[in-house]
């Protein structure tokens, strides 16, 4: 394991960084630690937040602090955990017609592909789910191919509708509501992301991988007959 930062964070919680860069190994380490905190966790633990590169440990500051939790958690690093649960393969559709693809042609010219070299690259990828956040049902992917990734805009855009399949740099994500992003819009999905279940109230978990499969303009058409957008 590389040099390891930890940060406190207000006066109940502590930020452990386990690199600068978000790749599979990266987010791999970050999720067997998380493992090896939920085996063995630490006096006054509350809660653990894995992402892409780093994890937050929320504690109770009455019954510990920052040095403790450190200490602690170092002392895992090495710690014996089980393998890594089997994520499940999700399917997500995409339809990547001009008008829900606003950004395509943009991304085409930075990337010097013609637009369904755009959207094939796209199909290609293998995707993972590293964390969500942001807003309910964010989950940011990893595993846009390299040749792929491009810069935010220098702003973000309002009122992007939900559904949407945005990239950003290596990740992806299809966006649950209609907001503002400053990521390239190159299709919308018809695929539901929230669910009603209240014990599974999105599609993904944390280690699944992601799929997409392309759909026609009708399909997408007749699979999101009646919803709000």
């Amino acid at each position: 394991m590389q040099k390891v930062s930890f940060y406190p964070v207000a006066d109940h919680a502590l930020l452990v960084q386990l690199g600068p860069e978000i790749s599979d190994a990266l987010t791999a380490q970050v999720l067997r630690l998380d493992r090896a905190i939920a085996a063995n966790p630490p006096l006054g633990l509350r809660e653990t937040v894995p992402a892409f590169v780093n994890l937050l440990a929320e504690f109770d500051p009455l019954v510990t602090d920052h040095q403790e939790m450190e200490a602690a958690i170092r002392s895992l690093f090495d710690a014996e955990v089980g393998p890594a649960p089997k994520g499940t393969e999700r399917e997500v559709l995409v339809c990547y017609e001009d008008d829900l693809a606003p950004d395509l042609d943009a991304v085409s010219k930075a990337t010097d592909m013609s637009p369904e070299a755009v959207i094939n690259m796209h199909l290609s990828g293998r995707y993972q789910v590293g964390m969500y956040g942001f807003a309910p049902g964010y989950a940011y992917l990893s595993g846009v191919p390299t040749a792929l990734q491009v810069p935010r805009k220098p702003a973000a855009i309002r009122d992007i509708s939900a559904g949407s399949v945005v990239i950003a740099g290596p990740q992806c994500l299809v966006m649950t509501l209609t907001m503002p992003t400053g990521w390239c819009i190159i299709g919308r999905s018809p695929t539901e992301i929230l669910r009603s279940d209240p014990d599974k109230p999105f599609l993904f978990d944390v280690g699944d991988s992601v799929k997409f499969r392309r759909v026609g303009r009708s399909a997408y058409d007749n699979l999101t007959k009646g919803r709000e957008t």
